[in-house]
C-alpha cells in the first residue's frame, strides 16, 4: 500500500485526483494539504482522510510515501524540491514548472534523491491517445500533421471550478505544454522548427489571451496549436490526427474518426478515466522502483521547447 499526500487538494485538479487514488487498491490518500484551514479540514473529514494540514512542511512530517501537487504551478519547483528531500516520491501537475531553470532544479532534486519524480502529461494516459500511440507503434500509423486547439473563457483570475484564485494561468507555459509534450511522444522527435505568435496582453490579467504556435520535426511532421481565452463556446482541448493512414480527432478521453464516427476504445487501458490511469502509473513506478512514463527527466524535453517559444515571442506575465 502506497500512502499518498495530495496537495491543493480542494482544488479542481485535487479533488479529480482524489477521486481517480480512491479506485487504486494499492493507494491510500492519508494526508491531505490547502493553505485555507477551514477548508482542507472539511475536505478531509468528508473525504474520512487521517491528516489535514495548512501548512505545507507539516505536511511533508505525516506518514506519507508520496506526494500529489495539485497547486499553483509557480510553487512546483519549490515544493518538489522539499517533498524529494524529505524522501517523498514526488508527482507535480502540468505544467512541471513556468521555466526550463525550474524544471531543471526539479529533474536534478529526483537524481540526487533517487526517488520517482513524475509530471502531469495526462495526454500520455487519455485512452483516446493511447490508441493513436498504440497504432504508432505497431506501424500502422504515421503523423503527418496534428491540430490542436485549446479554447477557454477566461478573462477573470478564475479556476475550473469558476472561483477565484491567487495565481494568473497561461497559454504557453501551462496549455501549450500539454499538446508540445504529446507532439513531441506521438512522434518520437524533438521540433527542429517552432514558432509563436501572440496576440494582446488583457488590460488586467496581464497575459497574452490568444496564441499560434507551430512545430515541426526533422521528418516533416507538423504541429499547428491554436490557444485562447477568448473563446465564447465550448472550452478544453480538441487534437486531429491527420495520418497516411486515417484521421482522427480526440476529445479527452473520446475518440471519433474524420467523419465523426466513433472509435471503440474498450480494452486499451484498464480505465477510460486519464487521471486514474496517470495516478497508476505513478503508483506502479513506485513499486517497481523504475522511471514512469512522463518523467520529470522527460518532461524537460517539452519545457526546452516552451523555453524556445518564450525567447522567440518574448513573456507577458507568468
Amino acid at each position: 500500500m502506497i500512502k499518498i499526500g495530495v496537495a491543493g487538494a480542494y482544488g479542481a485538479f485535487g479533488l479529480k485526483h482524489l477521486d481517480a487514488l480512491g479506485n487504486i487498491k494499492e493507494a491510500q490518500v492519508t494526508a491531505v494539504f490547502g493553505p485555507n484551514k477551514d477548508k482542507i479540514e472539511a475536505l478531509a473529514s468528508e473525504r474520512k482522510i487521517p491528516q489535514a494540514c495548512s501548512g505545507y512542511e507539516e505536511f511533508l512530517e505525516q506518514d506519507i510515501d508520496a506526494v500529489i501537487l495539485s497547486t499553483p504551478t509557480q510553487l512546483h519547483c519549490k515544493q518538489s524540491v522539499k517533498a524529494l528531500q524529505a524522501g517523498k516520491h514526488t508527482f507535480a501537475e502540468i505544467p512541471m514548472a513556468d521555466s526550463l531553470a525550474d524544471a531543471e532544479k526539479m529533474d536534478a532534486a529526483q537524481k540526487s534523491a533517487g526517488l520517482v519524480g513524475m509530471v502531469g502529461h495526462v495526454r500520455r494516459f487519455n485512452p483516446s491517445h493511447q490508441w493513436v500511440k498504440q497504432r504508432i507503434d505497431a506501424g500502422e500509423f504515421s503523423i503527418q500533421q496534428m491540430d490542436a486547439q485549446t479554447y477557454f473563457f477566461r478573462r477573470t483570475n478564475t479556476n475550473a471550478k469558476g472561483e477565484s484564485r491567487s495565481w494568473t494561468d497561461h497559454l504557453l507555459w501551462h496549455h501549450a505544454c500539454h499538446t508540445i509534450d504529446l507532439f513531441m511522444y506521438q512522434t518520437g522527435e524533438a521540433p527542429s522548427e517552432v514558432f509563436g505568435l501572440q496576440g494582446p496582453a488583457h488590460p488586467d490579467l496581464g497575459i497574452a489571451m490568444d496564441m499560434t504556435i507551430g512545430l515541426k520535426t526533422p521528418s516533416g511532421k507538423l504541429c499547428t496549436l491554436s490557444l485562447s481565452f477568448n473563446n465564447n463556446g465550448p472550452l478544453g482541448s480538441f487534437f486531429r490526427y491527420i495520418g497516411d493512414s486515417g484521421t482522427y480527432i480526440a476529445r479527452y478521453d473520446d475518440l471519433v474518426d474524420g467523419n465523426e464516427e466513433p472509435v471503440d476504445l474498450s480494452g486499451v487501458a484498464l480505465s477510460n478515466n486519464g487521471i486514474e490511469l496517470i495516478d497508476r502509473e505513478f503508483i506502479s513506478a513506485i513499486q517497481d522502483n523504475r522511471e514512469p512514463n512522463s518523467s520529470f527527466a522527460q518532461g524537460l524535453a517539452a519545457m526546452q521547447v516552451m523555453q524556445k517559444l518564450e525567447d522567440q515571442m518574448g513573456v507577458l506575465k507568468r
